[in-house]
């Protein structure tokens, strides 16, 4: 294939399409792009041509009008077969030795094990939302109900109902105070009946207590069990039959089984009371037809912990001593004293009485009825889990162990980390996930694939205080309940679940993109840390790393001059120089000292010298040499100006332009704005936005200046100097400077249809077509060559809503006449330049960016459509246009000022 494709001689040269350097092609349908093919260039045979087209997908067939450009867009794919690498590439397939050549395979792998595991990503919101007990009692169990809200029940028999949030509903003391000289009842655990809305508590006076669960009200109880119910839990087992069971201190496990639980429950609701509670002694109680007793001897030391598991139908306990550390058992014998039992319910139904006495005695369940785990210093906690047939359990020794629980030779994993005795497991199987907490107030997420720590909150992050009583994990809630000296709740961050039909390019949000002219790539930033690197002309992505700014947002980006480097600014404070092909971290450039957040980030060549400029929340220009030779890994910036020091930003410094050859503008969050000389490092004139009548005493009006863009044309009117600097100002506004004239305002103009305020600002390589993108999502294209400061405000030429939330990244990529967009609402895209939508990058179609045909026009992205904003009688929308001005911009006097201000 490439022997013919390189070597055919008497293919026909083209000379006016898209392989002519320089040379741009027009037609009815769009402008297209420079593709940089030299002359001498022979045109690919035809019939690989066609294998091509046939390949990529796309959505239409190819039109009679696109030939033309399917020739240049194939001449670009074949051009990137010819084995011609940049020097910033990470090997040379002519020079590369064995060694580069592993060390950039072993980078790639590391960047596929980085993005799979960024991809199980998962965090608390720290800190945790905290409230205050204003009770030493310490609470002995936490459960939450269907409808979401958490139930607690303190040792001295209190149970108070909270919100998911934690906002106290209701509270209530179930236990009555007894004589005097009596010690007062406290309660050992509780759990929730939810299919039968009762609420259960065991008590030190070996009583099990049923309350209804809406009111509250005593239901019933069973009393004179034998020994004091320490661990307490309760299992449906079928319609209208349920399983109830507690560990105790001499190592037993009761299990009461109850049939037609219904009725069996009310006829106990109608028994005398005891205390104001209708009671039934366990004696009578197991003489029910519908009752099964039996209670097994397990352990040699307390219970630490019981549970029924349905999908097992088996009882799992667990104890500190290690012999029986653990054991999975079945509920009922399945040897000779089942047939008993059996006998013994026969009797029953056949109306005789029963002639044997309940028998505390408990029963040894035969080795092949059980599966005992002998685990080193015993087990505290632990979970099961039928989906992914786990066992994990937790105890003194501070691991976690992962077991197969139909075999307890050996762990199949454990996971190390923490730091203290482990007091609560729980597994997640919805995300595979294991939660963990230890006695020193640590939270750990665990992924149960890779065997590895997800996410710590440790006490100091989630501010957690006090020794914990209880804690437990919803699954509904996504949250985490905890009782310590407070109650606290740490909560999942919970990625936002998207429609099926809508295309994202990133899972969260997106702070800044940018096009990279020399590779014909766009590299994307986002909050999470990550970089991805996509193909301009496809939408496809080519790579992806991250961690770049040990896990903080990446909030601004930009390329050296050739194109070979990329440099990221953090909210780390930090700015990292890249090889974003392989993902290696050249260098790292920092101030001595904590860092604050880096806002921008540019290069600034001055004659022959480049230097990394950044700006941000330290309220001071940084200035970096850029030094290739230099081998230090991290480097410090240059000493700051006099003038920044004494006459500099008072407030953060939001961004920074450059106008060549000597001059930069840098605007802060106060609405300032100054003109430096970078040469002499002094200021030149300085400036405040202004503010229309209307606005000047409006409260909390947001003046800060996100985006400042040097024009710099001979046509500008009523410039002097051709130089002018244009800012985003309050409501919606832009505000034009003259520059060389002492910093004189020229003039303002609404340029947000709906005021909203305008994030970006780039304009085309002639200055003359200016683009502002607002907040909710709208880009709209100016001429300024038709400003003029003493007439109307300049008239949209297009304008369209490309996002459904704040834009983050705009560049104009003028050879093909296209728009670069990126946003908050987790996309970047590509557009025309009159807003024609080309694709998201990440779609499943490929498309070709001089191909129309390609591309997503007529449709508008999905999110767009079914967006509340995009709706005509939204109250951002109700403006003083009519609905049919605002569909026709040409009669709308939105765009020359005409709006009111919003509500």
């Amino acid at each position: 294939m490439l022997s013919e494709l390189w070597s055919a001689g008497d293919t026909k040269r083209s000379t006016s399409g898209p392989g002519c350097r320089g040379k741009k092609i027009t037609d009815d349908s769009s402008a297209h792009r420079r593709v940089g093919v030299s002359e001498d260039r022979q045109q690919p045979p035809e019939w690989l041509i066609r294998e091509l087209l046939r390949q990529s997908r796309r959505r239409h067939s190819v039109t009679l009008g696109d030939e033309v450009q399917i020739m240049g867009r194939q001449r670009s794919r074949l051009r990137s077969l010819k084995p011609s690498q940049p020097e910033h590439y990470p090997f040379n397939t002519n020079s590369c030795t064995q060694g580069e050549f592993s060390k950039h395979m072993i980078q790639e792998y590391k960047e596929k094990q980085e993005t799979a595991r960024r991809s199980k990503q998962v965090a608390f919101t720290l800190p945790a939302t905290m409230k205050a007990l204003c009770h030493g009692t310490p609470i002995v169990n936490i459960h939450s109900t269907h409808d979401g809200t958490v139930v607690t029940v303190r040792e001295d028999g209190v149970v108070c109902y909270w919100s998911p949030e934690l906002k106290p509903l209701k509270t209530k003391t179930m236990f009555k105070e007894g004589p005097a000289n009596r010690k007062s009842k406290w309660a050992s655990d509780f759990t929730l009946m939810k299919e039968f809305n009762k609420l259960m508590i065991g008590t030190g006076d070996r009583e099990i207590q049923l309350y209804e669960l809406s009111t509250l009200e005593p239901y019933c109880q069973i009393n004179a069990l034998d020994t004091v119910p320490l661990t307490l839990d309760y299992g449906y087992t079928g319609p209208d039959k349920c399983c109830v069971l507690y560990g105790d201190m001499e190592g037993c496990v009761t299990i009461i089984l109850i049939s037609c639980v219904g009725d069996t429950l009310r006829l106990w609701n109608k028994l005398p009371k005891i205390e104001n509670m209708p009671n039934i002694a366990v004696d009578n109680a197991v003489l029910s037809p519908n009752v099964t007793f039996v209670r097994w001897k397990v352990h040699q030391d307390w219970v630490t912990q019981a549970k029924y598991f349905q999908g097992f139908q088996a009882v799992v306990s667990s104890s500190s001593e290690e012999p029986s550390s653990l054991v999975i058992g079945c509920v009922m014998p399945l040897t000779d004293a089942e047939q008993q039992l059996g006998e013994i319910r026969e009797a029953c139904y056949e109306g005789k009485t029963k002639k044997v006495q309940l028998s505390w005695t408990p029963q040894l369940r035969a080795t092949h009825d059980q599966t005992v785990f002998s685990i080193y210093k015993g087990v505290k906690t632990f979970d099961l889990c039928q989906k992914h047939s786990l066992l994990v359990t937790g105890g003194m020794d501070r691991l976690i162990r992962m077991w197969n629980p139909h075999f307890s030779g050996n762990p199949t994993g454990i996971l190390k980390g923490h730091s203290a005795p482990i007091i609560y497991l729980c597994i997640f199987s919805e995300d595979s996930q294991i939660f963990s907490v230890s006695i020193d107030r640590t939270v750990k997420i665990w992924d149960i694939q890779d065997q590895c720590c997800l996410f710590t909150a440790d006490p100091k992050a989630s501010g957690i205080h006090g020794d914990i009583s209880a804690c437990s994990y919803s699954s509904a809630l996504k949250s985490f309940y905890i009782a310590a000296d407070c109650m606290a709740v740490l909560s999942l961050k919970i990625r936002p679940q998207l429609h099926s039909r809508l295309t994202v390019s990133h899972n969260e949000t997106v702070m800044c993109c940018g096009y990279n002219e020399e590779f014909r790539q766009v590299v994307s930033c986002t909050e999470g840390s990550v970089v991805k690197v996509w193909d301009f002309d496809t939408g496809r992505q080519v790579f992806e790393f991250g961690g770049t700014h040990n896990l903080s947002a990446i909030t601004c980006m930009t390329f050296d001059p050739k194109g070979r480097r990329l440099v990221t600014g953090g909210r780390d404070g930090c700015l990292k120089i890249w090889n974003f092909n392989n993902g290696q971290c050249l260098k790292t450039l920092k101030k001595d000292g904590e860092c604050q957040e880096v806002c921008d980030c540019i290069f600034l060549q001055v004659h022959r010298n480049v230097h990394v400029m950044s700006v941000g929340r330290d309220r001071m220009i940084d200035i970096y040499p850029d030094i290739t030779e230099d081998v230090h890994h991290v480097q410090r910036p240059q000493p700051s100006w006099q003038d920044d020091l004494k006459n500099g930003h008072k407030d953060d410094i939001l961004c920074v332009a450059q106008c060549p050859p000597s001059l930069i503008a840098t605007s802060s969050y106060d609405g300032e704005i100054i003109v430096w000389n970078v040469v002499s490092g002094s200021i030149q004139c300085r400036f405040v936005s202004p503010l229309l009548v209307e606005h000047q005493n409006v409260e909390g009006l947001d003046t800060s200046v996100p985006s400042i863009i040097f024009l710099k044309n001979s046509k500008l009117q009523h410039f002097s100097s051709a130089t002018a600097l244009l800012s985003s100002g309050a409501v919606g506004c832009l505000n034009l400077w003259n520059v060389l004239s002492g910093g004189k305002f020229m003039g303002s103009f609404k340029a947000s249809r709906y005021q909203q305020k305008i994030t970006k600002l780039a304009k085309t390589d002639k200055d003359m077509l200016l683009y502002a993108a607002d907040r909710i999502g709208y880009i709209y294209v100016y001429n300024m060559e038709k400003f003029a400061p003493a007439q109307k405000s300049p008239r949209a030429e297009h304008f369209w809503r490309a996002h459904t939330s704040r834009i983050t990244g705009l560049q104009i990529v003028d050879n093909d006449q296209v728009v670069l967009t990126s946003s908050a609402d987790y996309t970047v895209r590509l557009w025309s330049a009159h807003g024609e939508f080309i694709g998201t990058f990440g779609q499943p179609e490929r498309w070709s960016v001089h191909i129309p045909s390609s591309w997503k026009h007529p449709d508008v992205p999905y999110q767009v459509l079914i967006d509340p904003l995009s709706m005509p009688d939204h109250e951002i929308l109700n403006v003083k246009t009519r609905l049919s001005d605002a569909n026709d911009p040409d009669k709308t006097g939105a765009h020359r000022g005409e709006l009111k201000a919003l509500s």
